[in-house]
């Protein structure tokens, strides 16, 4: 019966719990592309338009190079039936929004969008943050201008390059949070 787990008298698959490690990496030749791997899967992805670099900063448009792990799901429950993962699950909100200002005290956490406040708003019109993977990338400490809103969430149609955040299709990102757990590490580089 291959990889199951006999605990009790509940058998369950190794593939119902989360993976330990997913990797991401770039194409040869294309920095603005890449590859997430994990289990035996593999899915294309578009990376940030600075590549991946190892001193992400606020604006680079680099996608950050480190290990990571998945905090939350972020989800458009207007949009989209719940997708099954084990992260913890948040509905987006048509005013949820994330700080990008380095010398706002919010920087780089989830905020409300009340008129006045600028922020990244994640109930976009198109589907980009249908699915958003919130990661730990500058939480612990938050230093203002390392990075923010680093994200892993859905793919242009053009495959065009990100902000700094890894993307994928829609079909890709529901297998990938099938497997994710919150201590998933996200490699990348």
């Amino acid at each position: 019966m291959g990889n199951v787990v006999n605990s009790g008298t509940y058998r369950t698959s190794l593939r119902d719990r989360p993976v330990k490690r997913v990797l991401v990496r770039r194409v040869a030749g294309n920095p603005q592309r890449g590859w997430l791997s994990f289990d035996h899967t593999t899915i294309p992805v578009a990376l940030g338009r600075g590549g991946i670099k190892a001193n992400k900063r606020e604006g680079d448009g680099a996608t950050p190079q480190g290990v990571f792990h998945p905090l939350r799901l972020w989800w458009r429950g207007d949009r989209h039936t719940r997708p099954r993962t084990h992260l913890p699950v948040r509905l987006i909100r048509p005013d949820d929004g994330w700080c990008e200002d380095p010398t706002d005290r919010h920087y780089n956490q989830p905020v409300r969008l009340r008129p006045g406040r600028e922020g990244d708003r994640l109930a976009r019109e198109d589907h980009l943050y249908d699915f958003i993977v919130e990661i730990d990338q500058n939480t612990r400490p938050r230093i203002a201008g390392r990075g923010s809103a680093v994200f892993l969430h859905l793919a242009r149609e053009n495959w065009g390059p990100t902000a700094g955040c890894v993307s994928m299709r829609r079909g890709a990102m529901l297998r990938l949070l099938a497997r994710l757990g919150t201590t998933t590490e996200i490699e990348i580089g």
